[in-house]
């Protein structure tokens, strides 16, 4: 018999093992060195993310190299970040990130907020997270998820080495998140074509590379807001 969901607990254990042998190891690496792999972590999803946008964004054909999906974007990722502002997503993250930092007595801990909003919206946000889901679910095929661990338990071990026990928590929310998308499959399923998953593999990928951008240069983009842009995403395909 077929545990649905597998894929998702499993990706949710390799996060929870990875964000610990991270932690682990952070008390080997003194405040330099941790500036310096979360500038390196940056760098990295920068280009997590450029990968992301330019296989969907980049089209070859008779030789010659043109670009799609560039007007799509565009619109949703500046209403999603309009619908983001207002519900103010960016800020109901920092106060769950807050309130497990308090059940966890960590309240000492200033590093536990910025690791688990970066750790749970590099391992969320793309189009794998959805996709696999609906895998697992439908064809019961849990593979994308499996493969998925593995990236994610790689990447919040290292977060976890430089934020510390905040990373380690983006397991909850993936958890739900990605077995919500698993028990509502049948549903989802029947309104997703494959426009609108390459179209959320885009927008999302745009938000990876603002997370790296984050990370790199210690700036502030509210990338919480602009999730709403990946169903904006699916309005604008459906009315294109």
């Amino acid at each position: 018999m077929y545990l649905v969901g597998i894929g998702t607990i499993v990706n949710t254990a390799a996060v929870l093992a990875g964000g610990v042998i991270g932690y682990i190891f952070q008390r080997l690496l003194n405040d330099k060195l941790q500036k310096t792999i979360i500038q390196a972590i940056g760098v990295a999803v920068i280009f997590i993310g450029v990968a992301g946008v330019l296989s969907q964004m980049l089209v070859v054909k008779n030789g010659q190299i043109s670009t799609h999906g560039t007007l799509m974007a565009t619109i949703s990722l500046v209403i999603g970040a309009l619908i983001g502002e207002l519900i103010d997503i960016d800020h109901q993250f920092v106060k769950l990130g807050d309130w497990l930092r308090r059940k966890v007595g960590a309240k000492s801990d200033s590093l536990f907020i910025e690791g688990f909003v970066s750790a749970t919206l590099t391992i969320c946000v793309g189009a794998m997270a959805i996709i696999g889901s609906l895998q697992d679910a439908i064809n019961h095929d849990p593979t994308m998820l499996f493969t998925k661990a593995i990236l994610d338990g790689v990447i919040v071990a290292i977060y976890a080495a430089s934020f510390g026990v905040g990373a380690i928590f983006s397991s909850l929310p993936l958890f739900i998140f990605q077995m919500t998308i698993t028990l509502l499959a049948v549903f989802i399923d029947q309104f997703l074509t494959t426009a609108m998953t390459n179209g959320i593999s885009l927008v999302g990928s745009m938000m990876i590379f603002c997370i790296g951008i984050n990370l790199l240069l210690d700036t502030k983009i509210r990338v919480a807001n602009m999730l709403p842009g990946l169903l904006v995403v699916i309005g604008y395909v459906a009315l294109m």
